[in-house]
């Protein structure tokens, strides 16, 4: 069951494809979505949000050499998951990509729907995992 609450942020700088990946997070029931269109915007939403953002996903090209997105994601506590498509660097074998962590990298020029549904779906385990009362800390204190 997709939990609608979780906070999605694209940045790319195509309009066109900010509004197609868009549409893919909606068809899944994801509406707390913010496109970006420059690293600028990207930064100052991460850097003074006052939640963290559930997902980023963001076009290599986007940084350009000017940021290490993989560390970016996986050294900052305001992005919880991140899929960097139209990296080159991705392997080739799989469209999907690999994952490490939090982050999942795609060679992909465009995100398509079986790539955000495993992204979402990855999430979506991970939100689960985390939502689950610890039992033992239940019983612990319980009776205090």
């Amino acid at each position: 069951m997709s939990n609608k609450a979780l906070r999605i942020l694209i940045a790319d700088p195509q309009h066109f494809h900010r509004m197609k990946i868009e549409r893919l997070f909606n068809a899944l029931g994801y509406y707390r979505v913010a496109p970006v269109q420059n690293l600028g915007e990207l930064l100052t939403l991460v850097d003074y949000g006052c939640e963290p953002f559930d997902v980023l996903v963001i076009n290599a090209e986007l940084a350009a050499g000017a940021l290490d997105l993989q560390g970016f994601v996986l050294d900052n506590q305001q992005v919880r998951h991140a899929l960097i498509y139209n990296e080159p660097s991705a392997p080739l074998q799989d469209d999907a990509g690999f994952a490490q962590e939090n982050v999942q990298i795609s060679p992909a020029p465009l995100p398509n729907s079986p790539l955000v549904g495993q992204v979402m779906a990855r999430v979506e385990a991970g939100e689960e995992h985390h939502a689950a009362p610890d039992s033992h800390w239940l019983l612990r204190h319980a009776n205090a």
